[in-house]
């Protein structure tokens, strides 16, 4: 894998360190052949954000942390609402273009897309499976796994990240899967994986296989209780049909007793027939009764309604009297009244032509001093015209006494100016100025003059309007007081001609007076007394009702008589027959038939119990039979199990996968030792191991890197070792690893990526570091190494470099 071009859109990396949005970088143009490439800048230019997506992989190694493999977001990357990541690579011939496209306007989305160069043309990269790279993230990672292989194995062999962990931190699973997939044996680790997964469907089948076994031993369990419930049935048989026998001779003898029963309530049919009749003769009269008291009651009712009516006229006619006398007796008082103002009235009609008079004169004499009123407000306004011209006239003035008096200077320089005289006075500005001044000085003066003489004559203007304004200065003092005037005027007007207007009615207020008293006099004194015909019909009301109680009291007495004569028959009649005794009988009926079938049920239940008697004992026959055929086949797949769990320990890290890696082990070693010969000198020289011995002296299945010092003669743990020689051991192992998965895997990458892994390193140790880093692309015949350092001595010693501050 070599990458090509890259253009990131977009990343806060970039645009926090450069200021940019969008970052273009032509790889082949910038590094061309060069072997080891430095990317350099300044803390915060974005050197990791640019390293961490020079890969296809969808992830930033550095920031997902766990060896470039944990959870990781673009969204957290990226600040513009659609940020795009380009990636051209290439690997084994074939030319590659990546295209993730993160948006986050509105729900966030991403979308992947692997092209391969056709020709000229970009296509869809297709799997041998199907697989299409469709813009889904799953389909796209898919697909650069199937072309780079996975991406533990490229984060941990090819791509140091920053901050990455050192093999020695790996856990056993961890190295030993890693270390699986280097060595190609995934095939093992795949049949561990089937076997394991055969061992687990076992294991569910031999769990399905003893829960039916629980199942049908519950259930024989369950059949020896019903068994044991049931009992003696045939026993039970047998006492059910002598009950069953008893419960129908009682039956039979309740119904003879019924039968008694109601042969006597038939004999005593006609006497309850006659007793019935007599009732509803009683009935009968007692209606008749109600029907002529309520006849009776009726007309009583209608009776006293017309006594009501007859009180309701009287009282309407005494009402309408009272109001009419009312009425009258205030007519009268008005009319009083009237001829009591007389007097006022006629001297009011003698008033009012005077007053009319009066207020016409007054009238005129108020648009009189309105129109002075008036007279004085034109003069106000002609005044402050006056005054303003004045000001004008004083303004223009002034400005044209300045003129004057700047022409009167310009004219006093002809005297002053040195030219004058020489022949260089046709040149002057100076005196050429000078003398256009003497020219307009006329014209200026006359100015002043006339507009002094437009001030005089507009003052004495105003002088005129003053002393008008002063004769008139009185005027809307005067016109407030006679519209004063006025208005009393109008008023005492209004109030006479009022009066005036009731002289008419003053002369029939006396021939109205006169009838109303008649009419007074012509009431009735008492209204409240009943007239002739009044007295006659409450009188004939009186007589009727007296009559309706006398008809009331007759019907009372014939009524007793009736019922009494009845209730001697109904009293000389026998006994009535007691109902109860057919409905005990025909009790005791239903209660011998409820109990005959309560033998019967218990007879056909004794039966059916013991019919089910012997089902469950065949049910449990066959369930004992099923039990043994179970325990069979669990103690069959209880071997089967543990076969095929030894079968996938057998094909699991620390079976087939730990031997294959201690035979690996010596070849990875002997790179790495290659390498720290090479670069270091023979002090260091490492080790790889599959067991670890534990507390107690035993041995386990784990992993540690041991490395033999020459100068001191020991053998330690690389944990056991400084930071900085740590960094050259765990160097040298990835880059083994990468070597030997290019020589035995057969997946070749052309380009290494290390992002500030020489930051333990001295100086001396950092140069040693880089010829390391030459001898690793001589021995695994590598293309180039892309490198970030914040050391200036390393980065000098690239072939390129690449200073990121050149893109700000």
């Amino acid at each position: 894998m070599r990458p090509l071009s890259l253009t990131l859109k977009g990343f806060r990396g970039i645009r926090d360190g450069l200021g940019r949005d969008v970052i273009e970088l032509d790889f082949e143009q910038l590094a061309g052949d060069a072997k080891l490439v430095a990317i350099i800048g300044k803390n915060g230019r974005g050197k990791t954000t640019l390293m961490d997506n020079m890969t296809p992989f969808p992830t930033m190694p550095s920031r997902a942390g766990a060896d470039g493999l944990g959870s990781f977001s673009y969204y957290d990357q990226v600040c513009l609402p659609e940020s795009v990541k380009d990636l051209v690579w290439e690997h084994a011939g074939e030319r590659y273009r990546s295209q993730l496209v993160f948006r986050l306007n509105g729900k966030r989305k991403t979308e992947a897309f692997l092209h391969v160069r056709r020709g000229e043309l970009w296509q869809p990269v297709r799997l041998e499976n199907g697989t299409v790279s469709d813009g889904r993230v799953e389909t796209y990672l898919a697909c650069v796994e199937h072309i780079l292989g996975s991406a533990e194995t490229f984060f941990t062999s090819v791509f140091a990240a920053q901050g990455r962990r050192p093999l020695s931190a790996y856990r056993n699973g961890e190295i030993k899967a890693l270390l699986a997939e280097l060595l190609a044996l995934d095939e093992i680790r795949d049949l561990g994986a089937k076997a394991a997964e055969t061992a687990k469907l076992v294991k569910t089948g031999l769990a399905a296989v003893r829960q039916e076994r629980t199942g049908l031993a519950v259930e024989a369990e369950q059949v020896a209780r019903q068994l044991a419930q049931l009992g003696d049935t045939t026993a039970r048989v047998a006492a059910a049909q002598s009950a069953k026998a008893a419960g129908q001779a009682a039956l039979d003898r309740a119904k003879a007793e019924l039968a008694k029963h109601v042969a006597m309530r038939d004999v005593a049919l006609q006497t309850e027939a006659r007793r019935s009749q007599l009732a509803g003769e009683r009935g009968a009269a007692i209606e008749a009764r109600k029907a002529a008291l309520c006849a009776l009651d009726a007309q009583d009712r209608r009776e006293a309604e017309r006594l009501q009516e007859l009180d309701r006229r009287i009282r309407q006619r005494t009402e309408e009297a009272r109001k009419r006398r009312k009425e009258l007796d205030g007519q009268r008082v008005r009319l009083e009244a009237t001829l009591k103002v007389g007097g006022a009235i006629e001297r009011a009609a003698q008033r009012l032509p005077w007053a009319q008079s009066v207020a016409v004169q007054r009238e005129q004499h108020v648009a009189g001093l309105r129109r002075v009123a008036e007279r004085l407000d034109r003069l106000t306004a002609d005044g402050k015209l006056a005054r303003e011209q004045v000001a004008g006239i004083e303004r223009e003035a002034g400005q044209a006494s300045l003129r004057v008096q700047e022409l009167t200077r310009r004219f006093g320089l002809t005297a002053e100016v040195p030219c004058a005289g020489t022949d260089l006075q046709g040149r002057c500005k100076l005196l050429s100025d000078a003398r256009e001044a003497q020219s307009l000085r006329p014209d200026a003066d006359a100015r002043v003059a006339r507009l002094q003489e437009e001030r005089a004559r507009v003052a004495l203007h105003l002088q005129n309007i003053e002393a008008q304004r002063e004769s008139l200065a009185a005027a809307h003092e005067k016109l407030r007081i006679a519209e004063a005037r006025l208005r009393r005027s109008r008023e005492r007007s209004s109030v006479l001609s009022m009066r005036a207007a009731r002289q008419g009615e003053l002369a029939q207020a006396g021939e109205t007076l006169a009838r109303i008293v008649q009419q007074i006099e012509s009431l009735p004194q008492r209204a409240g007394d009943d007239t002739a015909q009044e007295k006659a019909e409450r009188a004939a009301i009186a007589a009727a009702r007296q009559a309706i109680g006398a008809q009331r009291e007759g019907e009372a007495q014939r009524q007793r008589e009736s019922l009494r004569r009845i209730d001697a028959a109904l009293a000389a009649l026998p006994a009535p027959f007691d109902a109860s005794r057919i409905e005990r009988a025909e009790r005791s009926v239903e209660e011998a038939q409820l109990a005959l079938v309560t033998t019967e049920a218990t007879y056909l239940k004794a039966v059916r119990d013991q019919d089910a008697g012997e089902e469950l004992r065949r049910r449990k026959g066959m369930i004992g039979e099923r039990l043994s055929t179970l325990d069979r086949r669990m103690r069959y797949i209880e071997d089967q199990v543990g076969t095929w769990a030894l079968f996938a320990k057998c094909l699991s890290n620390d079976g087939l996968i730990a031997l294959s890696i201690d035979d690996a082990g010596p070849a990875l070693s002997c790179l790495a030792n290659d390498l720290l010969l090479a670069c270091y000198g023979p002090r260091f020289t490492v080790s790889l191991k599959t067991l670890v011995e534990t507390a107690k002296g035993e041995a386990r299945e784990g992993f540690d890197i041991v490395v033999h010092d020459a100068e001191s003669g020991e053998a330690k743990s690389v944990t056991q070792m400084s930071a900085g020689e740590r960094v050259w051991i765990n160097e040298s192992l990835t880059r083994a690893i990468a070597l030997y998965l290019t020589q035995n895997s057969g997946r070749h990458y052309e380009t290494l990526f290390s992002d500030e892994a020489d930051g333990p390193l001295d100086p001396e140790r950092k140069r040693m570091f880089m010829a390391m880093k030459r001898e690793v692309l001589r021995i695994g015949g590598y293309r180039q190494e892309f490198f970030v350092s914040q050391t200036p001595e390393l980065a000098a010693m690239a072939d390129v470099i690449i200073n990121l501050e050149h893109f700000r």
